[in-house]
């Protein structure tokens, strides 16, 4: 069985199988243990230096953790994003701002203060609506633009169809569009005399329209990107090496190794397999990031021992429901 339709399994049938996924999900990938070795005392501060030209010229990572964009955060807790990015600053973490936010590219540029925050763009189909996307992520102290490049189109996710989960529909997740005076402006237009406010479930199916618009771009297209952001630039979803190499060409400084933990390419190969011959072919010429099935310390480990520069951790049933702990225990 592939990652993927595992990854769809958990989704479905519960978390009486998670057990066995974990066992044979390939995103997790195995140890091989060494016997009689002297491990008792190892100097591991030079993994915490492990960068190349991306982290070194444009953002110093004191951890090779990032907080992964994690969209709808306003199901899982009422700080929604907000809470997340001011939590990441408290503890020294990258935070990756989903387009798919409850929260406004501002509002959560104000909660993570003078944090490390990055931006991660769902790639519109109007150029304008991306320029002014990107536009706002700059002036409010967004450091690097991830591009996720696997999801122009919702995949088929029976769980959250059989469950009525679709959030996006009804607004919710929706908040960086409707925050966006281009697309106010689009929408307005389109409709006379109507604004965002007046008809959410309009405005809902405008901005899923542009956003997920089941067009996908092409790598020429990166250069719309390259003109309008003058800070690193990030692919998110590749797991081709040919992909990686174009990412190269394409003068961008890094990537993320990422099947979007399963949920977007039925059939799709776990990332932790493609990630050594990624690594091996540009981990010299690209920052190389990791993302999907990462649960443990360990996972993040495996990850860096193949090669990975960094890791993000996003599952919510991990990391947000950690998060809705604390911010309980501290009285949010």
């Amino acid at each position: 069985m592939d990652a993927n339709r595992l990854a769809f399994r958990q989704w479905k049938v519960g978390a009486q199988h998670e057990i066995s996924r974990m066992l044979l999900d390939p995103n997790r990938g195995q140890l091989i243990p060494r016997m009689l070795r002297p491990t008792t005392h190892r100097d591991l501060r030079g993994l915490r230096g492990r960068s190349n030209r991306f982290t070194n010229t444009y953002v110093q990572l004191e951890s090779p953790l990032l907080i992964a964009p994690v969209g709808v955060q306003t199901i899982f807790h009422n700080d929604k994003e907000t809470g997340v990015a001011e939590i990441a600053n408290e503890i020294g973490l990258p935070y990756i701002l989903s387009t798919a936010s409850s929260s406004s590219i501002e509002d959560v540029a104000k909660a993570n203060g003078n944090g490390n925050r990055w931006y991660q763009l769902y790639w519109p189909q109007s150029n304008n609506l991306t320029i002014s996307l990107l536009q706002r992520a700059k002036s409010n102290g967004y450091k690097v633009l991830v591009v996720t490049l696997d999801t122009w189109a919702l995949a088929w996710r029976p769980a959250d169809l059989d469950n009525a989960y679709l959030p996006f529909a009804s607004g919710i997740g929706d908040q960086t569009g409707f925050s966006d005076p281009v697309f106010r402006k689009m929408f307005e237009e389109k409709y006379p005399g109507k604004t965002v406010e007046d008809d959410i479930f309009l405005a809902s199916r405008e901005w899923e329209a542009d956003v997920f618009s089941g067009a996908a771009h092409t790598w020429d297209q990166i250069q719309l990107l390259r003109n309008e952001w003058d800070g690193p630039i990030v692919l998110k979803g590749i797991q081709h090496v040919d992909d990686a190499r174009m990412a190269v060409e394409s003068g961008v400084q890094g990537i993320v190794v990422s099947n979007h933990g399963g949920r977007q390419l039925d059939g799709a190969i776990g990332s932790l397999e493609v990630l050594p011959e990624i690594v091996d072919a540009v981990g010299d010429k690209i920052t190389v990031l990791f993302d999907s099935g990462v649960r443990t310390g360990v996972d993040v480990v495996k990850a860096l021992c193949i090669g990975a520069k960094g890791v993000l951790i996003g599952r919510s049933d991990h990391m947000l429901f950690d998060l809705s702990v604390d911010l309980v225990l501290i009285g949010s």
